[in-house]
Order: C-alpha cells, then structure tokens, then sequence
C-alpha cells in the first residue's frame, strides 16, 4: 500500500487554505495534512475560527489527518523546524498578506510574508527536497496591461502596487530556486476570488455588509470597471489538480537543470461589469433575506474615480490550464453569489 502523501499548506485559515484542506478531507485519496497560519486581525479573526470549526469537524469523518500549527511563515527557525519534522511531499504556500489598497498603507506587512515568508519556504525546499511547490500569485502582476485577456506568456514588469510587486518576485524568485536546485515550482495567478465565508476586505463581502447598515457603496472608475470574479471551489479545483501535477524534471543541452517551472492563470474567463454584478449581489440578497424586498438599491450606491493601485480591467486566458489539466473554472455569476448570500444569512443571522 503507497504510503499517504504529507501535505504542508500554509494560510489554513484563510479563505482559499481553509477551502481546500475541506477538499482533501473529502477525498476518497489519504493524506497528512499539516496547516500554517498566523491567525492575524487583518480582518475579523472570528471568520478565521469558523473555517478552522468546519476543518476540524471534517476531520472527525475523513480517513486523512490533519494538524494546525499556529505560527508565521516569516519566522524562518519555525519555517525549517516543520519541513525537518514532517518532511512533506507536496507544499502549497498560500500565506500572504492580500489586499492592493492595504499594501498602500502598511507596506511593513507585505515584505514579512510575502517576500520574507516565500524566501523561508524557498529555501526549506532547497534543504528538504519536495515533490512539488504549488504557490499563490495573483491577477495582479498584469498590472494596467492593455492587451486582454491575460495570458501567462504576456510580460508582467509594471505593477501597480507594492502587493503586485511582490507577488511578481514570488514568481522570480521559485523560478531562481527552480533553475538552480531542480525544484518543481508552480504559481497561480488567481482572479477576484468570491463566495461563502470569503474575506471581508473583498468588494462583494464589504458591499453586503453596508447595504444592510443601509450605508452607501462606493462603485469604483464610475462602475467601469471588470473583473474576472472567480468563485472559490473552481480555485480550490484547479489548485487540487496543479498540487498533483508538478512539472518534469529534464536536463537541458547544457547538462544542466530546465527549470521545472510553471505559471497558470485561474480565473473565470468572463469578466463582468462592477455595476452588474452589484445589481446581481442586491437581488440574491433580497432573495436570501438579508435585505428587505423593497429596498431602495439606487440612493445606497455612489458613482466614484478609481483608486490608487487598481486597474481597470481583470481577464484571465486560461488555455494553459485546460491544456495541462483539462479544467476551466465555470461557475456563473448569479450561483456563486446566491450562495455566498446564503451563507452570509447563516453567519450573521
């Protein structure tokens, strides 16, 4: 019998981690999984602990293992104590401080994790080889690029926050590790993730939260703005399918490693009008209750400029992905949203 696959994924408890550990749990396949996560207050740490409930009582019932370790990716000794201790096979670093406008504000928290926290990673697998890297980039390295829909081979040298330039350096620094070492290093470039128990900083989430304090939303660039809003379980699909799909390891002419390396983009590949998805938002809250029948959408929303560090549109090609792993995230708009609003009536009460 093969002997269960060690897991390490770091940001457990964030939306993404938390999604896909309850996948893995579910799986007919058995794993050890070992989770990561600092538990900040970036947002209401409370939604953190609901993820780590709905883990821990998927666990009671899965035939694999799970285990948190509460700690920060930037704390290399720690970093180096769990690859020495677990020695896993497959490692997906999710950690990072998200969110473009906050990068404006408190840069401090985007060079610990993201740039610091992804070096601690790097070399771990340098020192205690794995199978496979799997590590969360994101749609916002395109930057303001005017040619869409975003491929993967399109050049990505002109970002427009510091969260951007980070996440640009995660991908140079794995191809580095991955040319110099022979580690098999994949990035995902995410778009607009969305949907139940999802992050609060994240327009959708902090557009419901003030329409029932009867407050009034702030639609960005006048409402002209797209994004390739994709919904979690299609991420959490196209993460689970890379996780198991690290790329070859072949030796150049040059008797020397080719990097197994590899970038794809997970998005929806259908980017919708601000003004239509918030109009999409309004009725499945409506629907699920949150907000009364006649409520009066039209004097709750404000028509604003764009912000410092955001782009106009997201939209991401992804050809690469189906190619390699015959999978295109498809959820539509009006389902992932009623469920986000389901849930959200659930939480809140």
């Amino acid at each position: 019998m093969a002997s269960r696959k060690m897991i390490f994924i770091t940001g457990i408890a964030g939306f993404i981690g938390s999604n896909l550990v309850l996948e893995l749990l579910k799986s007919s396949n058995q794993f050890n999984i070992i989770g990561l996560d600092n538990m900040n207050d970036y947002y209401d740490v409370s939604l953190k602990d609901y993820r780590l409930n709905q883990i821990e009582e998927a666990s009671q019932v899965s035939k694999s293992s799970w285990s948190f370790i509460k700690g920060d990716l930037a704390e290399k000794s720690l970093i180096d104590s769990i690859f020495e201790k677990y020695r896993p096979d497959i490692v997906v670093n999710l950690a990072a401080q998200a969110g473009v406008r906050y990068s404006i504000t408190n840069p401090d928290a985007y060079i610990n994790s993201n740039m610091i926290g992804f070096f601690n990673i790097l070399e771990a697998c340098r020192q205690y080889p794995v199978e496979h890297l799997v590590y969360a980039s994101s749609s916002s390295v395109y930057g303001s690029n005017k040619k869409v829909p975003y491929a993967v081979e399109d050049k990505v040298d002109n970002p427009v926050s510091l969260y951007a330039a980070t996440k640009k350096s995660n991908e140079l620094f794995a191809h580095a590790y991955s040319k110099l070492y022979d580690i098999p290093t994949t990035g995902l470039r995410f778009f607009t993730v969305y949907g139940p128990a999802g992050r609060p900083d994240m327009a959708y989430f902090g557009f419901t939260n003030k329409l029932k304090n009867r407050e009034t939303i702030e639609i960005f660039n006048y409402g002209n703005c797209k994004r390739d809003f994709t919904f979690v379980d299609d991420i959490v699909e196209g993460v689970k399918r890379v996780m198991f799909g690290a790329p070859e390891k072949v030796t150049g002419e040059d008797g020397l490693p080719v990097p197994p390396y590899a970038v794809y983009n997970i998005g929806n590949s259908q980017p919708e009008n601000l003004l239509d998805f918030v109009t999409i938002l309004q009725e499945e809250l409506i629907r699920a209750g949150v907000l009364p029948e006649d409520y009066d959408f039209e004097s709750h929303k404000k028509l604003v400029p764009m912000q410092p560090g955001d782009v106009p549109i997201t939209f991401a090609d992804t050809t690469a992905l189906e190619e390699q792993f015959g999978f295109k995230p498809n959820t539509d708009l009006r389902t992932g949203l009623r469920k986000f609003a389901e849930w959200y009536r659930e939480f809140y009460k």
